[in-house]
């Protein structure tokens, strides 16, 4: 892949700051009983340094207002995200939210831009990746993609999705003797997120992320929204047209509006 075409790297990697002075402190807040992390951009290179020199790693979680409104119950999804190391907005709806009951506005990032900055990051100190996701040609493709982007970024592994059950303890034992600084996850892993969140004890203790369409737009079989259509919040339109029961999310939306403001008027603290 060539730089130019994630159109990414210019908006994050000439930003990086370097690392050091001192652990960065990360404020989290919660929206509707879901935490979210204020994560600017200029300080995204320390704490995720921070975290790894630290051993701790964990899950980065980018949240939809979908997602959160699925974090909101007692279920599985709800420890996944309340476990997470960071929690990052991806909605504009979910920065508005804040700001409204709140008064502080989380940093809003688009997913694939998040993940090129994290692999800018990485590849700056020769740190390395896991590829899980996604069919084996399009996963091939997206791995030589990211080694002509991120050349000094070292790809420990690969392992297509829609693996059989008993191919997993296999898969586990590749992905732990690998000991990634980041696994990433795509489509085609059963069970999506809450798959990292069943395999966490089983995993190093580096960084899971999971990004649906990343190995697509890695492979350029997918176009990702534009800057301009992503800030102005309207990025789910081009989903809902390639898949048009998305359209239908529209209510769970009014609802989101209508938790709100219950929560402004009748909800304390």
């Amino acid at each position: 892949m060539d730089p130019q075409s994630t159109g990414a790297l210019d908006s994050f990697g000439e930003e990086e700051k370097p690392g050091g002075g001192g652990p960065v402190a990360v404020e989290r807040i919660s929206l509707l009983r879901v935490p979210l992390d204020i994560v600017p951009q200029e300080q995204l290179p320390n704490i995720i340094i921070d975290l790894l020199s630290s051993k701790n790693g964990g899950n980065i979680v980018l949240l939809s207002l979908w997602d959160l409104l699925r974090a909101r119950g007692s279920n599985e999804y709800r420890s996944y995200v309340l476990n997470a190391s960071l929690v990052i907005p991806i909605s504009k709806s979910l920065a508005g939210g804040a700001r409204f009951l709140t008064g502080k506005t989380p940093i809003r990032y688009m997913p694939f831009d998040f993940v090129v900055s994290v692999l800018t990051i990485l590849e700056k100190r020769e740190f390395s990746v896991y590829l899980l996701g996604s069919k084996q040609r399009i996963l091939k493709k997206a791995e030589k993609n990211v080694r002509q982007t991120f050349p000094q970024l070292r790809i420990v592994g690969r392992y297509a999705g829609g693996f059989k059950r008993q191919e997993e303890a296999t898969l586990l034992q590749a992905i732990r003797k690998a000991a990634p600084s980041l696994l990433l996850v795509g489509k085609g892993v059963r069970g999506e997120e809450r798959w990292i969140a069943r395999s966490n004890a089983q995993l190093n203790r580096g960084f899971r992320l999971w990004c649906s369409d990343l190995f697509d737009v890695f492979a350029e079989r997918k176009k990702r929204p534009s800057r301009a259509v992503f800030d102005r919040g309207m990025e789910w339109i081009g989903y809902c047209f390639q898949n048009p029961i998305l359209f239908f999310r529209v209510f769970p939306y009014f609802y989101y509006k209508i938790l709100l403001i219950v929560n402004r008027l009748f909800v304390k603290g």
